[in-house]
């Protein structure tokens, strides 16, 4: 039986070459997500506030709500099969064959990722904007503002500031979801620790390795997000 030996794993370079790209992979689809998410939460939200008149408003809040219950109560790996297994055989033989050659996997988990946490990025901004005071939107008319400068200027600062703690816990959940990609073929930290872990024999170093990495990660982005946070309370209080 062989004995612990974390140096076995760190020093070989064919190993360490597998983890520094599988933790480089993680990134690049946390970071893709996290900007699709973002932008598309920003934008259902704003759908959802934009003055259509009653019916015109009730129908957008229909399609949002819709949107957002499907993605919230579907389990993202389910998602992320959906996309890449069934809605990716729909697209034509041409854009497979692009996908295919332009890792596919890994834009299919940037999708599927990004629309399911957008979801959550939607209500997280939303909760945020209920909390900001009525008498700022009618401070912001008196000055002169119409519809999208008082949200640009005035209640989204402060909507984003209210949510920042709810946007950081979903942004750490989002890191951490990013191996989930790993059941549609992506090479990311959790493939690479698994392909490490099945040519050294070494489970208990390997996964000991992913277990730093991630927790490592995740505590840097929570340090990072409470620093952003302090700031913008002092901004805000000035």
């Amino acid at each position: 039986m062989k004995g612990f030996d974390l140096l076995a794993i760190l020093l070989n370079p064919g190993f360490s070459a597998m983890l520094l790209h599988g933790i480089g992979m993680t990134f690049v689809i946390a970071i893709g997500s996290w900007v699709l998410a973002m932008s598309l939460g920003i934008l259902l939200l704003a759908v959802r506030l934009l003055p259509l008149g009653h019916i015109g408003s009730r129908i957008a809040e229909g399609v949002v709500a819709a949107y957002i219950s499907y993605h919230r109560n579907v389990p993202t790996l389910v998602q992320l099969m959906l996309w890449y297994f069934g809605i990716s055989s729909l697209f034509p033989d041409a854009m497979q064959e692009w996908l295919s050659d332009h890792s596919g996997e890994a834009i299919f988990a940037i999708v599927g990722l990004g629309l399911c946490q957008a979801a959550y990025f939607s209500e997280d901004l939303r909760s945020g904007l209920r909390s900001v005071s009525p008498g700022q939107e009618e401070a912001a008319r008196a000055l002169g503002h119409g519809y999208v400068g008082t949200m640009r200027f005035v209640l989204m600062p402060q909507a984003f500031r209210n949510a920042l703690p709810a946007l950081v816990n979903h942004t750490v959940s989002l890191f951490k979801n990013s191996s989930l990609a790993m059941a549609i073929g992506v090479a990311e930290l959790t493939h690479a620790v698994k392909e490490v872990e099945s040519e050294s024999f070494r489970t208990f170093e390997t996964y000991l390795i992913a277990t730093i990495l991630y927790l490592a990660c995740s505590l840097l982005m929570m340090a990072a997000g409470a620093a952003l946070s302090r700031r913008a309370t002092l901004a805000g209080a000035r």
